[in-house]
């Protein structure tokens, strides 16, 4: 069973949607059928306004090539109040009245991770539209020998406004230190705005001072808050927001906060694309209520949409003051078998703290994993975090094959102090070999990015040993040096609280983004 450590919260402002499988006809037994899926974001476009650029996301089942690639957007519903366009010039037929049907000449890949981007669409309302028009629009996939799937999305029509966000600040603060940060909104636009939302794309070490309840959390992390009061034009309104790092916040080094305004339509229109997911914006704090200066009581009655979504955002640096330093522990195994056996080397990292490790903003794993298989032994179940050496090059073409000497097997983007993120190898026993010994090596050196500051670097090294003649280092987790009794408790559920919008926020939607491609891994954390 292997366990994706979420390192960021939200797939993208302005995706939202379902994945829906075709129900593909029965397949022989032999060669299972392959499905495809798509979804949509629902949107809400401004009247009188360009309209907003989106794209589906389409996915297959297993990895599959396929031909004739087409999707075909029905907006028959909103009976002429928004047309449809290609973003660029395309294989498209806008023939028929509200259908546009666009296909790619050429064979494409497509898998279960989700490809973005393609058949980009201008989603613009026309003259006849007025605020508080809705409609759906269908969008359905297709390719040669495929059964085709749908997702139907809706598009809501509303007030044009502008929010903005305030500057960026930089702030200092010490492990386990108190700061507070300004929240501002201004309306920078001509109409007045009904409400505003705010997401928050905080690093791991940022947490709450205070737990307010017009605000949701995750944990340790604030996710949104929601102010109903309208902000008149050219209205500037602010709080002071106190946060506090974390005691296993890594120094000397720096953290990073933003966070993105939406209006209350847009907000709604994400959060049904997070629960089609099964993902939630977390519950209301029990503190009271977060508050912006110059409050009215005019609630919001009616859909608005941001006709500048650039302007949006804001955020913190803190520089993290004092020394608090992390030691990456490499684990190695111990194990027994006879020839011709398969038994599973169980290998990978531990953070012995005191600091946790967020490497979510560059969205590089914390280290690299280095495997040597033992001597007398073949890998024969390899999984697709580890790629075969070929000599001091990493061959991901060859990603999850066996067989190979050597392997970089790559563990997450974040590893909490106390943590441990294992991955597990198959050995055959060729020959039984007393004492056959492969090696375990973290932080790996390489022309990459990593973390290069271990406090302790005389366990990043440990022992895959099998059938060992005498007792002693390569059992998991003792090879690397665990045997001075330092080690901190394993959590084991610190990565699933990690919140955040910037590593999946790479595509268009609310702020011009791209949808991004959803990181999974295969580690065991």
């Amino acid at each position: 069973m292997l366990k994706h450590s979420t390192r960021r919260w939200l797939a993208g402002l302005g995706v939202a949607g379902a994945l829906v499988a075709a129900s593909a006809s029965p397949a022989a037994a032999e060669e299972p059928a392959v499905h495809l899926g798509i979804y949509m974001n629902d949107t809400t476009v401004a009247v009188g306004s360009e309209g907003k650029i989106e794209s589906p996301t389409l996915y297959a089942s297993e990895p599959v090539v396929v031909q004739g690639l087409t999707v075909r957007y029905d907006y028959r519903d909103l009976d002429g109040k928004v047309k449809v366009t290609p973003e660029f010039a395309s294989e498209c037929d806008a023939s028929e009245t509200g259908v546009l049907v666009c296909q790619d000449p050429f064979e494409i890949g497509l898998d279960d991770w989700g490809s973005g981007g393609l058949f980009g669409v201008v989603i613009k309302p026309t003259a006849k539209a007025v605020d508080g028009d809705s409609g759906d629009l269908k969008v359905t996939v297709s390719a040669e020998g495929m059964t085709p799937a749908s997702h139907t999305a809706t598009v809501k029509i509303g007030e044009g406004v502008d929010l903005a966000g305030g500057p960026e600040v930089s702030l200092t603060a010490s492990p386990g230190g108190g700061f507070t940060a300004p929240l501002v909104l201004s309306n920078v636009g001509e109409t007045a705005a009904k409400g505003a939302v705010v997401v928050f794309d905080h690093d791991y070490a940022i947490q709450p001072g205070k737990h307010y309840s017009n605000c949701t959390y995750e944990g340790d992390q604030l996710r949104t808050c929601r102010f109903t009061d309208e902000v008149a034009s050219g209205d500037t309104l602010t709080a002071s927001v106190p946060y506090v790092l974390g005691k296993d916040t890594y120094a000397p080094g720096r953290e990073y906060g933003y966070h993105n305004w939406m209006t209350p339509s847009e907000f709604d229109d994400f959060v049904g694309y997070l629960g089609d997911q099964g993902v939630t914006i977390g519950k209301p704090g029990t503190d009271g209520p977060l508050v912006l200066a110059k409050k009215s009581t005019m609630k919001a009655s009616s859909f608005q949409a941001d006709v500048d979504p650039s302007n949006n955002w804001s955020g913190m640096e803190i520089t993290v003051t004092g020394k608090n330093g992390a030691d990456l522990v490499a684990i190695g195994d111990k194990l027994t078998g006879k020839a011709g056996d398969v038994v599973t080397a169980t290998v990978g990292v531990r953070n012995n703290g005191p600091a946790s490790l967020d490497f979510g903003r560059s969205g590089t794993p914390v280290t690299k994993i280095d495997v040597t298989v033992p001597t007398g032994t073949t890998a024969v179940e390899v999984p697709g975090d580890c790629v075969p050496m070929d000599g001091d090059d990493a061959n991901w073409e060859q990603a999850g094959e066996p067989g190979a000497k050597k392997y970089r097997c790559y563990p997450d983007i974040f590893i909490a102090a106390g943590e441990e993120q294992t991955v597990e190898i198959g050995l055959r026993v060729d020959k039984v070999v007393a004492d056959a010994t492969g090696t375990v090596v973290i932080n790996a050196k390489c022309e990459c990015e990593g973390f290069t500051e271990d406090t302790n670097p005389a366990n990043d090294s440990a022992k895959i040993l099998v059938n060992a003649t005498t007792t002693g280092s390569g059992d998991g987790g003792q090879g690397g040096g665990n045997g001075d009794g330092g080690s901190l408790p394993i959590t084991g559920s610190s990565t699933g609280l990690i919140a955040g919008i910037g590593a999946l926020l790479l595509v268009a939607g609310a702020g011009g983004y791209l949808v991004a491609r959803r990181r999974r891994t295969r580690f065991v954390a």
